[in-house]
């Protein structure tokens, strides 16, 4: 592109604000570098690339960071030891892959250049989500450089406001929307649909993702106008079919037709693992062999989709819109809370639910948030569920990425904390894997919940749909297939892997992944109604395990009392330093939590004492005594002119030396000593909140009523 001398801005009309997209002002020894404002949050996005492929790339090596800086939002860090940014948040992989899933598919499938983008948050209004920006600033950085990049790609944030799709809601506006989707695409097709929706109907669901398209338009007008302004590069150009690929196919096509029709998948890998390792020992010396064994993943690809295509014959012999066989189980481990097992094919996923107290909600922190979560699921994949061979390091962008999706999935049908308080964590273990796991993750994970007597309101399953294009490029011009239940090897060479999870009301959850050039509205309406179709007929199956939440939890789940008390009492239940608190904890076993609206939570392991004593405890320290209450108080002090009477913890009473007896009384240490303890009644509270009470009167109101009085002082220990 033509050197700038300065900066250049260019602006659009996008939504609720203007779309400003600035070039050649920051980051210039970068490729290729913009700053994109919307509102008054501004990003910056960096674009590096490598001249030259790396010697042994055999994909396409594209690094996308995403970097939130809390100084954006104003902000300092929680921790007292560590002030600067540290591990990115799980927000910011989520993120980063929202960007590299909208651009990756841009690119030519044999490109192999190192590329590294850097989007990085500079300013945060809290109103705007910085996600659809991300793609936008990328994309435009890219067009600034030599890359094969078949953008220009837009994107836009929608929900559904009282039944309107609305374009770039504002947060607050988010609150009270059914669905939060993020979509990625180009002039004519969609590229790229993650985010959760609240059982939202299919057409709802198609109208909200056109409507996006429709509006992302924006972005991708002022990126094509940027390139003309500024001059475009000259593009690299990528060869689709090398030399060696026409080698590899004139050695060993016929023997892969047959192979690719063996219907199991271990027979069908080993046979074609020999003739790999075969090829690469013959033509050792006529190509490399990162280029052989590149050509031959290719040249099965190829003959996976001419077999779809063309003979409507898929891998495993399936028909198109059918599933797998499934088969599920509830209670499989015997301590947890709650565990499922769900098996469709070769994809094997075990979910355990675990439940815990209020106090052991996960607290977040991050640039756009500080809030604490309740319900969180995890998605873990180890190496042996393909098996392989790799080191375990936590989860990575993937396991995230596939467990948050699985989150959104059941997130509208968890409970609310008022109707069930626990903190939940979900755990999905992925045993064996051969297409969607996450989704697999998503129905052993409703069967968990069930199990644990979680009482979600509805079951939610998922299911992935793929797509095999003529021509390769996600459209509907030549022929084409969408298949219900993608297995790895048609995930491996098809266009498309739709993700999606809901009830039989409706949509929960959508991720879409492509590897073309976008997919037009056409497939997308036919992939969802199959997905529904699809998805009814596992909820059905899944019934037949488990069709409701269980009605008692597990013996082993810890049991949750609530109770509210005068928020002006939480004092006193707390005490100073955490005192009081801490002694209950500690006599009782238990864990307390309070909210600043009195509500107090009282979770006890396997029920027991404990809480009743607990519940106890805080009632008395925290009840308001009422006039004519008989109490059975300890006498703590002894003064002149009477003696004063705990009748509750840390509430006091004064007896005057004239309501000790019907006869004249000279020395109150006549009727009582400190530590007696004595029936008294309130008989005044003055407007200071001072407690006066009466021995005598409590003495005579006994003898006459033989009324039950509180026995405060012999329920507990002192």
């Amino acid at each position: 592109m033509k050197e700038l001398n300065q900066s250049q801005k260019f602006i659009k009309k996008f939504g609720h604000h203007d779309l400003e997209i600035e070039v050649g002002k920051l980051a210039k020894q970068a490729h290729g570098a913009v700053t994109v404002r919307y509102g008054d949050t501004v990003i910056l996005a960096t674009v590096v690339t490598a001249e030259e492929p790396a010697e042994g790339n055999v994909y396409f090596p594209m690094l996308v960071d995403y970097e939130e800086k809390l100084y954006a939002a104003g902000k300092i860090s929680g921790s007292r030891f560590i002030k600067r940014e540290g591990r990115p948040s799980d927000e910011a992989f989520l993120k980063a892959r929202l960007v590299d899933r909208s651009l990756r598919p841009l690119f030519p499938k044999n490109y192999r250049n190192d590329l590294q983008i850097i989007v990085t948050v500079l300013s945060l209004d809290r109103q705007t989500d910085p996600g659809f920006l991300a793609i936008i600033a990328a994309s435009t950085a890219l067009s600034l450089t030599s890359s094969p990049f078949a953008g220009p790609v837009g994107a836009a944030r929608v929900g559904i406001i009282d039944g309107k799709v609305v374009v770039n809601p504002l947060e607050d506006e988010m609150e009270k929307s059914d669905l939060d989707f993020v979509v990625a695409g180009t002039k004519n097709k969609v590229v790229m649909v993650e985010g959760d929706a609240q059982e939202v109907a299919e057409d709802k669901v198609l109208e909200a993702i056109e409507f996006a398209q429709k509006n992302l338009q924006v972005a991708c007008e002022i990126q094509n106008e940027i390139k003309s302004k500024l001059g475009a590069k000259e593009i690299e150009k990528v060869d689709e079919e090398p030399e060696v690929f026409k080698a590899v196919r004139d050695k060993i096509g016929k023997d892969l037709e047959k192979i690719i029709k063996t219907s199991k998948k271990e027979d069908r890998e080993e046979k074609l693992s020999e003739i790999k390792e075969k090829l690469l020992l013959e033509m050792e010396g006529d190509f490399k062999q990162a280029d052989l064994s590149e050509a031959f993943d290719k040249l099965i690809e190829k003959e996976v989709r001419r077999e779809i295509l063309d003979e409507n014959s898929r891998p495993d012999g399936r028909g198109e819109n059918e599933i797998r066989p499934i088969s599920s189980e509830v209670g499989v481990l015997p301590r947890v809370h709650g565990s499922g097992l769900f098996t469709r094919g070769q994809t094997q996923v075990l979910t355990a639910t675990t439940l815990g107290a209020p106090g052991q909600e996960q607290v977040i922190e991050t640039m756009e948030i500080e809030t604490t979560k309740r319900y969180m699921h995890h998605y873990n994949f180890p190496p042996y569920s393909v098996g392989e061979i790799s080191p375990m390091r936590g989860p990575g962008r993937r396991d995230i990425g596939h467990g948050a999706l699985a989150e959104r999935a059941l997130e509208p049908v968890i409970p609310g904390k008022e109707d069930f308080p626990y903190t939940i964590r979900v755990v999905s273990e992925v045993l064996e894997s051969n297409g969607s796991s996450s989704m697999a993750a998503v129905c052993g994970s409703t069967l968990s919940l069930m199990d644990a007597g979680v009482p979600v309101t509805a079951p939610v399953a998922g299911i992935a749909i793929g797509l095999i294009t003529e021509n390769a490029d996600g459209s509907t011009k030549g022929k084409y297939r969408i298949l219900t239940d993608i297995q790895g090897i048609e995930d491996f060479a098809g266009e498309m892997d739709f993700k999606i999870a809901g009830t039989s009301k409706g949509i929960t959850a959508v991720q879409l992944d492509i590897k073309t050039y976008g997919v037009d509205h056409k497939i997308l309406k036919e992939a969802l109604k199959k997905a529904k179709t699809a998805r009814l007929e596992i909820l059905k199956a899944m019934a037949k395990t488990i069709a409701e939440p269980r009605r008692e939890l597990s013996r082993y789940a810890p049991r949750i009392t609530v109770m509210h008390i005068n928020p002006e009492k939480i004092k006193d239940v707390i005490g100073p330093g955490g005192k009081v608190i801490n002694k209950i904890i500690a006599e009782t076993n238990v864990e307390i939590d309070i909210e600043d609206d009195g509500t107090v939570f009282i979770s006890a392991e396997n029920g027991g004492d404990g809480a009743k004593k607990a519940t106890e405890w805080i009632q008395n320290l925290t009840r308001e005594v009422k006039i004519g209450e008989i109490f059975q108080g300890r006498v703590t002090r002894i003064m002149d002119f009477g003696a004063f009477v705990e009748i509750l913890p840390n509430q006091e009473g004064l007896v005057h030396i004239s309501q000790l007896d019907d006869r004249h009384v000279k020395k109150v240490t006549d009727v009582v000593k400190v530590g007696d303890i004595i029936p008294v009644m309130v008989i005044e509270i003055d407007p200071q909140g001072r407690i006066n009470l009466s021995y005598k009167a409590a003495k005579g109101k006994d003898r006459k009523d033989g009324i039950k009085k509180d026995r405060f002082f012999q329920k507990r220990h002192f």
